[in-house]
């Protein structure tokens, strides 16, 4: 398996495509990010904070901010994800599609980043949450999505949201998916409090202090002596044994330790968030949310990404937990954020003096370079003639100039070009390359018969035995 070829605490400045791109491949235990939302508006830091300045733009244009480029990678490689992206353009708008363009293409690499245990959290809001969820299923694929986590902060409503003529929104979405059927995930506990002088009937207090019971179960009579000797019995009015799990007590409350499920509501945003922890950014969020994330889907020393590193929430809860962390801002203050909060938390830091490493170049891969597409890493790949790229619509006009406007599939000539579409002759799947020596045009019943199945000399074959042929 790769190693991770830029050292750890590294912060790349800069646009985070190219930083991804220059990753090694399975180099990364987890990532766990808080992009864009798609919320269309501006986000600007309080102008007295640790992060004054900082600003970003969380609007989207599909004229303005979708690169060509992406937009052929994805119909060329991820026609499902494409599809996805198109049916969003469809439903909600271009801005929408623009959003999910963008954020395709940075997935596809971090897919690739990601160790074959490892697992990503995206954290988004209703706002594009079950869009985003779909263009996971189509990169992650749908049988490896884990969970849909509901982080509620508050129960109730407050400044214009409580005066609102709808219910109060307060809570984001955070996606959990895997990179493969088998994943890193540590059980995590959260703790439910009660008032003492308030406790649930399952709960007692006595001189020992509060605890809970359960059943007797399969502990053996020498395991019951054991326990008893150790005051962990406890036996019922009837006589029956019951095992006792001390509870702690804290400030007027005991804590019940439980398992976390998809819900998590005990953890406040930033306004309820100690001071020392806010700095002003606009889109912060809880150290303590991001540790959950970590705990559970890493192990101590493993490698935290976070491309949208932001004012470095996810690298201080990193450092904090004992794991390694790389990351990338395009906001200029973003690598004395790390300093100020590395300095800040110095006390809780498994290591006191932590080196940052900043760079404004993307890194070099020293793997093997493969590409992003799950289904190219299992064929033998060939390189790419030399000579300028051409894009999908250049590779268009060149084969409608040699060909006509005629199907290569079936040989019908048709009087709009519109009728045709562009496909390889060779399929990716079968390893087959992106470049003009290896498209083709072709009608679009030819195109679905063709699939990811034939060559261009199996469709013809297929179209003569369907006496398909002009």
């Amino acid at each position: 398996m790769p190693d991770l070829n830029i050292p750890n605490r590294t912060l790349f400045h800069g646009d985070n495509l190219p930083f991804l791109r220059g990753l090694n491949s399975e180099s990364v235990h987890l990532i766990a990010t808080d992009p864009p939302f798609n919320k269309g508006r501006d986000f600007h830091a309080t102008p007295d904070s640790l992060a004054r300045g900082a600003k970003f733009q969380d609007r989207w244009s599909w004229g303005d901010d979708v690169e060509g480029e992406w937009v052929d990678q994805i119909t060329d490689d991820w026609p499902k994800v494409m599809n996805v992206i198109n049916g969003s353009r469809e439903s909600y708008g271009d801005d929408m599609g623009a959003f999910l363009c963008f954020m395709a293409v940075r997935l596809i690499e971090m897919r690739r980043i990601l160790r074959n245990d490892g697992s990503i959290y995206l954290h988004c809001d209703p706002t594009a949450s079950h869009y985003l969820k779909e263009l996971m299923d189509g990169i992650f694929g749908r049988k490896n999505f884990r969970n849909e986590i509901v982080w509620t902060y508050g129960q109730s409503a407050r400044g214009a949201k409580a005066i609102a003529g709808q219910y109060a929104r307060n809570h984001d979405i955070i996606l959990l998916y895997s990179k493969g059927t088998r994943s890193v995930f540590n059980r995590v506990y959260i703790s439910e409090r009660h008032p003492v002088d308030r406790l649930p009937s399952h709960i007692r207090l006595d001189e020992a202090g509060a605890y809970k019971t359960s059943p007797r179960g399969d502990y053996t009579d020498e395991s019951v002596r054991r326990l008893e000797a150790e005051g962990r019995i406890y036996r019922t009015s009837t006589g029956n044994i019951r095992i006792r799990y001390p509870l702690q007590i804290e400030k007027g409350f005991v804590l019940e330790p439980k398992v976390a499920g998809s819900s998590w509501s005990d953890i406040p945003d930033m306004m309820h968030a100690p001071k020392s922890e806010r700095t002003g950014y606009p889109t912060q969020k809880p150290l303590a949310l991001y540790e959950r994330m970590i705990e559970a889907s890493s192990n101590h020393g493993d490698i935290i990404l976070d491309p949208f590193a932001g004012c470095a929430t996810t690298s201080i809860a990193a450092e904090r937990l004992g794991r390694q962390w790389i990351g990338s801002d395009i906001w200029d203050g973003a690598i004395e954020q790390v300093r100020d909060r590395m300095e800040t938390n110095r006390q809780l830091l498994t290591d006191p003096d932590p080196q940052i490493h900043y760079i404004t170049e993307p890194p070099e891969r020293t793997d093997d370079a493969e590409e992003a597409i799950p289904f190219l890493q299992v064929t033998e790949r060939y390189k790419e003639p030399a000579g300028p790229k051409m894009t999908r619509q250049e590779m268009f006009e060149h084969l409608i100039a040699q060909n006509g406007q005629r199907c290569q599939g079936c040989d019908r000539t048709f009087d709009d070009p519109l009728y045709l579409e562009l496909d390889h002759n060779t399929p990716r799947s079968q390893g087959g390359l992106n470049h003009i020596t290896n498209r083709v045009l072709l009608c679009g019943p030819c195109n679905r018969i063709k699939s990811d199945i034939y060559t261009l000399n199996g469709l013809r074959r297929e179209n003569r035995r369907r006496r398909r042929m002009a």
